[in-house]
This record gives C-alpha cells, structure tokens and sequence, in this order.
C-alpha cells in the first residue's frame, strides 16, 4: 500500500486538500494517509498527528513572538512524516510553515516525492524563491494561469489546475427571506476568519453600517462567519444594538446569501475570487498592525492587493487598506456604487473577463489529483 502525508497549515488549506483526497481516493483506493490538518480531512477519515490551530499564526510579528513554538513543530512534524515513512509528501498552501517541512525531508529522505499545491505569491515578493523550492520539490500545481511563467522561467515541473473556488457546485433550495425573516435587500460583509482580523475589522464594519442606516432603511447586513467566531462577531453586533444585522456560519446558506446580495464588503483574501465569480460587486478592506505593514510595504513589488486586481493590473475592486480602512471611507465607497448601478455592472462585467482566465475545464480537484497519482 502507498503512503501519503498530507501537510496544510491553516483551515483553507485543510478544505483544498481534502477536495483533492477525495478526488485521489476515487482514482486510487490503495492508499493510507497521514496528516497535519483539520475538520475536512478527518471528514475523510484522514488522522492529523495534532490540532491543526497549534501552527495558525497570522502575521510577522506574531511569527517572531511564536518562533520557539513553531520551531518545535516544525521538528515533531518531520518526526512524524519520517517515521511514517510516504511515498508523496503532499504539502498545501501556508509556505512559511509546510515548505520548511518539505525543504528539511527532502534533505534527509530524497526518495519522498514532494508536491506542493497553491504556490507561494513570487508575482508578489521574492521571485527568487523559485530557484530554491526547486531544489526540494518535485512538482507544484499552480490554482492561476498567469504564474506559470515564473515556474517556466526555471524549468520547474508543474500542471495549471485552476482554482476550486471557481467551480460550479450543486445546491439546494433555500428560501433566504424565510431564514432572515425579512424582505430586504441583502449586502453581505465578510470580517476574517481569524479572530485578530474579525476584533479589528468587525467595530469598523458596524459603525459604517450605522452610517448606512442613516442613509438607507431597507438593507440587511449579513456577516459570513466561521462557527468558531460567529458568536464573537454576535457580542460585537449586539453591543452596538444594530437590528438588521444577522450572522451566518452555515456554508450552504452563505453561498445562497452571497448570490441573493446586491453588494459585498470583504477582507482581502481569497473570498473575493468567490464573491466576484457570484457575480457581485464589493469593497475589499484590511487593516494590519503597523509593524507587519511596514515590512510587507518593504517587500511586496505589486501595487494592489487583490488577487483580480493584481492580473487586471487596475483596480477594477476598489482596495481600502490601512488607514484608508475606516467607516467613512467604506460608506463613500459603497453608498457611491449604490447609488450608480452602471458603476456596478462594470466592474462584474470586468472581473468575469479576468476570472475566465483563472478557469480550466476539468476540475481543479481532478486535476491535482491525477497529477499526484501519476507519481505514485
């Protein structure tokens, strides 16, 4: 029987790889898994050696304060993808911690084929990365079209495989209006899902919807929240005594929401390539300690910070960062495409053009599935 150990760092990157797993399984049944990851995998009845939360740090500065902690996980991983022996050391997102792991087993064990899926933002910051990870690993599946060219550049192996986010998926009725108890229309919010970027941006987000209200009385806001935090985003929400603020943690209602609104207003991340592909207009926002600001501004080479803006090369989905990052400025923003529903059907109609070339025509899943079992 072939082995894998499957490594993700953070909650995305357990729900990427379990959609590829299962994938694999369908191809290839003779397989035993091991892993660091969370609830999708072990869904999939995959063991993680520890909680998945014991790694999840967000930002320099909390890397740094963590160091010796990280450190010592990073060594009781490589024990235990070294006792377990793999044929694939499968390696998902998060690479300040999973290509650590992967550069010291490749050292020590060179006969463990190494893929990594979701690769490191080089068309970011350090482009020079590339010519280190191929030394370590083997094969790198790419979720957009655009960064080939830097893999290319260095005869590094690779298959393009589009990203998950943007497939089709199959849902089922749900009647929002019955859930929400109201007919309004719907502007969804999305604060994080980590609990630093939701105590940050959730006080921000209610008092641009205090402003809101006073301008407009019939939206609902929806907050898109993980279960873990939806009750913290709930505490906030009800300190301010807001009551057309609703919180929802449940992803098949969520997906319904997004498609049922008029309007989003997002954290930076990969939920804008979900909500664009719904085909809604929105704002992106992020606010970060001033620290962790200044050394990204030192070493990030793109003037945007959205993905789709970055291959638009404009700003097609207005960016509010830092101190540009408060309510008065989210209202100006919105309220001005609300006002101008031409406003809005343009910047849909430019990021489809740009999510096309993000799409392949087999399933990401599949793909980076069948490109694993071909080493196996």
């Amino acid at each position: 029987m072939k082995k894998i150990f499957v490594l993700t760092g953070e909650a995305s990157g357990d729900k990427l790889a379990s959609k590829v797993i299962a994938e694999l399984k369908k191809l290839n049944s003779n397989i035993e898994y091991l892993s660091v990851g969370g609830e999708n995998l072990k869904k999939l009845g995959i063991r993680s050696i520890y909680d998945l939360k014991e790694i999840t740090y967000l930002g320099f500065t909390s890397v740094i304060l963590n160091i010796f902690k990280i450190k010592k996980k990073i060594n009781e991983t490589i024990r235990a993808i070294e006792d377990f022996k793999p044929d694939i050391l499968f390696t998902v997102d998060s690479p300040d911690f999973t290509l650590r792991v992967a550069e010291r087993i490749k050292l020590n064990n060179p006969e463990i084929q190494t893929i990594h899926y979701v690769a490191p933002q080089v068309w970011v910051w350090r482009e020079g990365r590339v010519k280190k990870i191929k030394k370590f690993i083997d094969h790198i599946l790419l979720l957009f079209n655009f960064e080939k060219t830097y893999f290319e550049k260095e005869n590094m192996s690779y298959d393009f495989v589009g990203h998950p986010l943007l497939e089709p998926t199959a849902e089922s009725a749900i009647d929002i209006n019955q859930l929400l108890g109201k007919n309004k229309a719907l502007v969804s919010i999305f604060a994080g899902s980590r609990k630093s970027e939701i105590e940050v941006l959730t006080p921000i987000l209610l008092n641009f919807i205090k402003l809101m209200n006073e301008k407009y009385n019939d939206f609902s806001y929806v907050f898109h929240a993980t279960k873990e935090y939806s009750d913290l985003i709930l505490s906030h929400i009800k300190k301010n005594n807001l009551n057309n603020c609703e919180v929802i943690s449940d992803n098949k209602i969520k997906n319904h929401i997004l498609k049922k609104s008029i309007f989003a207003v997002s954290k930076s991340g990969t939920i804008s390539l979900e909500i664009s592909n719904a085909k809604i207009p929105s704002v992106i926002l992020y606010k970060m300690s001033l620290i962790n600001f200044l050394i990204i501004k030192m070493l990030v080479k793109t003037k945007f910070a959205n993905i789709i803006n970055i291959a638009a090369k404009e700003e097609i989905i207005p960016e509010l960062l830092q101190s540009k990052c408060n309510p008065q400025n989210i209202f100006k923003v919105v309220s001005g495409y609300l006002d101008n529903p031409k406003k809005m059907d343009v910047q849909i109609s430019k990021t489809q053009t740009i999510l096309e070339n993000f799409k392949t025509n087999t399933s990401s899943s599949i793909l980076a599935a069948k490109a694993i079992n071909k080493y196996l």
